[in-house]
Order: C-alpha cells, then structure tokens, then sequence
C-alpha cells in the first residue's frame, strides 16, 4: 500500500466510509485540471464539489468528466488569469 491508500483507508474509516467506494484516481485527475488549468487553490474545492455532488447522488465518473470538461475551456490569459469582460 502506498500512503495515499493508508490515508484513504484511515480517513474513510475515520467518516463511516468504504475505501472501495473512493474514485481516487478521478479525484485527482480532477484536481490536477483545475490546478493546471484555473487556479492552484481551486483543486480542494472543487474536490469538495464533486464530494457533495455525488452524495446528492451524481454518477462520480460523470462528474468528474464534466469538471475537467469546465476546467479545459476555462478561458485563461498567457499571464494566466481571466480575461477581463
């Protein structure tokens, strides 16, 4: 186990949670795109995000394309922040 599986495993254990349940790896594909592609601090937020949206009941894979999808087309300047409207 890495320690990225001994944290899951522990925090999961820690809220009632199955480890089995945990899409890691789309987590952090998701947090890697809006970290990249928004904001750095935007990628535990939006992880937040799609935590509550899939215990409202969202498909997890599905809404984990859909916020990589939002963070690909977020319109970024070569400075690297929004452009103005």
């Amino acid at each position: 186990m890495t320690v990225l599986d001994d944290w899951v495993t522990a925090a999961c254990a820690e809220l009632d949670l199955d480890p089995a349940e945990v899409p890691v790896s789309s987590v952090l594909d998701v947090a890697r795109d809006v970290a990249h592609q928004v904001l750095r601090p935007g990628a535990p937020v939006t992880a937040y995000l799609l935590g509550v949206a899939v215990g409202r009941g969202a498909d997890p894979a599905a809404a984990a394309a859909r916020l990589s999808a939002l963070a690909g087309s977020w319109p970024v300047e070569l400075d690297g922040t929004v452009p103005a409207e």
